[in-house]
């Protein structure tokens, strides 16, 4: 994550990953904006590019050539990225409403969301129709017809209803890929039949006369079966039913018709236009509302309609990243007018494309490579990122605050106190934590519910008190999901032991800046915090907030065990299996991360399991009769298992083969992107026995990568083992594995052996 120089004055929130807003993000990264901060909130880290979907479903490219990594782009751009779907906005607090985190605040905010299929107007196409959008659900409905499509015995028909240009370049793309797949099955291609249907009775209506006809032409060599004039009024598992009455028999059917705007927005106030498309001005801001811009298929510009196309969301991207800009900085706005012709290529699936511009019609072969030159020239451009330099942007003087503006942020940085003068302001602070609720708990007499100097908690008879504590600075810039990752790993230790997490008290810094930015910083950080905590039964009881260059956080966790049941790392006994219940590798993705040496998908994986709480881990273990146990962190592997080793007086030998890793943590790894603490890690190869022998195998780097809320590694009896591991992967740890044996101590004074057993 990238730290800005001076404090955030206006946030500008992007809601959706499109084609425009790619754009704006590229934009920002050349020509950043002293002061303001960009957030991106989209449901999907990989966006696909409309333009080349088509010759994805052929076969002609692969998955990350036709998707831009959204993350990725992000993190280049210094923007946040916080991974989540809006469902709603509240324009009189001016916050984003996210499906699974606090609203998001914003000063200005932009819409590219693209469009939704309404299946809900045609009986029946909501339960059996695939629909193509929006695109970005599309990928898995596609992976899950060509299956069945391989594994089908005998005649199948496919249909497509929507014959405009998406419909028939989609069309086609399916007839070359699925008749290719039959062919290297062995199979006769000829046993599926694919139909095109649309309500209009023109083909491709909006294009040229010769267009029209060579696309004609293309379909009936193809022997594509076209039902136009006729509209789909049903659609059953087996038929699609057209209002002139007819019906035909389908196996399949995908819908590119019929598209409008998503429900939420209905309920936002903002001006939609009878397809729920919101109306924006020249400007690219809404009719109804001058801080909310939308740009793409969501938007209807009113005095230049135009059909939707991808040709349109490109061209909004720059036009939207000044506007941006300007309303951010108090300048005013610049129209932007569309073109009215464009250049359209469509694709036939077989690598021939048909241009079309106005009255121009061309085709051939040489026209689809023209096509993919253009679209990877396109794609090059937000996924080829080069390294930014040190002082990137700040060449773009235009962009210097107004006067107001300045004097805020001179007022938010100068003279900062220290000591107890650092603190977070107490009416900030407040203001926070009053929009959390943690769980309440008996035992707790005095916290945050009867504030005082001190938090009061009682330990039940019987019980003993385990204290942690853990503490490190931010490394992903969403504060929420970094909250939820700061509780979730101080709570290892607690639940590593054997025991349940009681109470907890908090210990963060916070950049300073304008009070209201630094009160909506605190405020995501500590829900994502609490709602792990109180997902664990722990009680926030306080805490301290002060200033800091950088954002982090940390929790004093106070847990209750019995005190004969607790589990400890020198309980190791020989015979017993090693079993590790999280995979390896986020020291080395996220040293890649900021490098932009990553695939925003491997990050997601990475954060995803950093969220996963210990605690079901823990009791799985419990069950299972371990002996000792221990969490993964910032020691490494090997580092937590000499922890365990020694004072048990065994050995082991560990199996570099079985060891689970991160999705790309074998790439990162394989580049030499190591974690920072990795060296000062490497010191403890002394405690291998057979270092020299192993060192060269692939996984051996990843013995000593510093984990952040890794799993938990333990001794389970040998005959409960295997069992334990298939337990563990039914309560949510899908990767927990046996990654070595407990033995008696040896003569050699290293622990540890290394085997590979693949």
């Amino acid at each position: 994550m990238q730290t800005p120089e001076q404090p955030v004055l206006r946030d500008i929130v992007l809601v959706g990953g499109g084609h425009s807003h790619v754009g704006v993000l590229k934009r920002f990264a050349m020509k950043p904006v002293p002061g303001v901060r960009l957030t991106l909130i989209a449901r999907d880290t990989h966006t696909p590019y409309s333009g080349m979907l088509p010759g994805y479903v052929a076969g002609h490219y692969s998955y990350d050539e036709v998707h831009i990594d959204l993350r990725r782009l992000a993190e280049f751009a210094g923007a946040r990225f916080f991974h989540d779907e809006a469902v709603g906005i509240d324009r009189d607090s001016q916050r984003v409403l996210c499906r699974n985190r606090p609203p998001v605040a914003y000063d200005l905010l932009s819409i590219n969301i693209g469009s939704a299929p309404r299946l809900a107007d045609v009986e029946g196409a909501d339960q059996h129709a695939l629909p193509v959008k929006p695109i970005r659900d599309f990928n898995a409905r596609w992976l899950a017809l060509l299956e069945r499509v391989r594994q089908h015995r005998g005649p199948m028909s496919i249909a497509v209803v929507g014959a405009g240009a998406g419909g028939v370049e989609l069309m086609l793309a399916l007839q070359y890929r699925l008749r290719n797949e039959l062919r290297a099955q062995g199979k006769d291609p000829r046993q599926l039949q694919f139909h095109l249907f649309d309500a209009e009775s023109t083909l491709l209506p909006t294009h040229n006369r010769r267009v029209r006809q060579r696309m004609a032409d293309v379909l009936d060599d193809r022997q594509i079966q076209c039902h136009f004039g006729d509209p789909v009024v049903r659609v059953s598992a087996s038929q699609l039913h057209t209002a002139g009455g007819s019906s035909q028999a389908v196996d399949e059917t995908l819908w590119v018709t019929q598209a409008g705007g998503p429900a939420w927005l209905a309920s936002t106030g903002l001006a939609l236009n009878n397809d729920g498309f919101i109306r924006t001005r020249d400007t690219l801001q809404t009719e109804s509302d001058d801080r909310i811009f939308a740009a793409g298929d969501i938007a209807d510009m009113t005095h230049y309609p135009r059909e939707k196309a991808g040709v349109f969301a490109v061209r909004q991207g720059m036009p939207l990243a000044r506007n941006l800009a300007r309303a951010a900085l108090g300048e005013p706005l610049r129209p932007f007018r569309p073109q009215a012709r464009w250049l359209a290529l469509i694709s036939t699936g077989d690598q021939y494309a048909i241009a079309s511009r106005g009255n121009v019609s061309l085709a051939g072969r040489w026209v689809w490579r023209w096509k993919d030159r253009i679209d990877r020239t396109f794609m090059a451009r937000f996924n080829d990122l080069p390294a930014m330099a040190e002082e990137s942007g700040a060449a773009d003087t235009r962009a210097a605050a107004s006067e107001e503006d300045a004097a805020q942020a001179i007022s938010a940085v100068a003279m900062r106190c220290g000591g107890c003068g650092a603190k977070v302001g107490s009416t900030v602070l407040s203001r926070a934590l009053d929009r959390i609720r943690p769980v309440d708990r008996d035992d707790v007499l005095v916290g945050l519910h009867s504030p005082d100097d001190a938090a009061i908690v009682a330990v039940p008879p019987g019980k003993a008190s385990v204290q942690t504590i853990d503490f490190f600075r931010a490394f992903v810039d969403d504060p929420y999901v970094f909250g939820r990752i700061a509780a979730n790993h101080s709570l290892g230790d607690i639940f590593a032991m054997g025991a349940d997490a009681q109470t907890a008290t908090a210990v963060a810094t916070v950049p300073s800046g304008v009070e209201s930015k630094v009160e909506e910083l605190v405020y995501q950080m500590m829900s994502g915090a609490v709602d792990v905590l109180n997902a664990a039964g722990c009680a926030l009881v306080g805490g301290h907030t002060g200033e800091g260059r950088e954002l982090a956080l940390g929790f004093a966790v106070n847990g209750l065990v019995d005190p004969a049941q607790a589990l400890r790392k020198d309980g190791l006994r020989p015979g017993d299996a090693l079993i590790l219940t999280k995979p390896l590798g986020t020291g080395t993705l996220f040293a890649a991360y900021p490098r932009l040496k990553t695939r925003g998908r491997w990050i997601d994986n990475a954060l995803e399991q950093m969220q996963l709480s210990n605690q079901r881990g823990a009791r799985c273990l419990i069950e299972h009769g371990a002996h000792a146990c221990t969490d993964v962190t910032g020691f490494g592997l090997l580092g937590h298992l000499v922890e365990m080793t020694r004072p048990s007086g065994v050995d082991v030998t560990l199996d570099l083969s079985a060891l689970p890793l991160l999705d790309g943590a074998e790439e990162t790894l394989a580049e030499g992107i190591l974690s920072s603490l990795q060296p000062a890690n490497v010191r403890l190869r002394r405690a291998l026995r057979n270092q020299q022998a192993m060192a060269a195998h692939p996984r051996y780097p990843i013995l000593f990568d510093p984990q952040t809320a890794g799993g938990l590694l333990a001794g389970v009896p040998a005959d409960q083992a295997e069992a334990c591991v298939e337990a563990l992967r039914e309560r949510g740890y899908p990767q927990a594995a046996i990654i070595g044996t407990v033995t008696e101590s040896g003569d050699d004074l290293a622990p540890v052996g290394l085997v590979a057993s693949a």
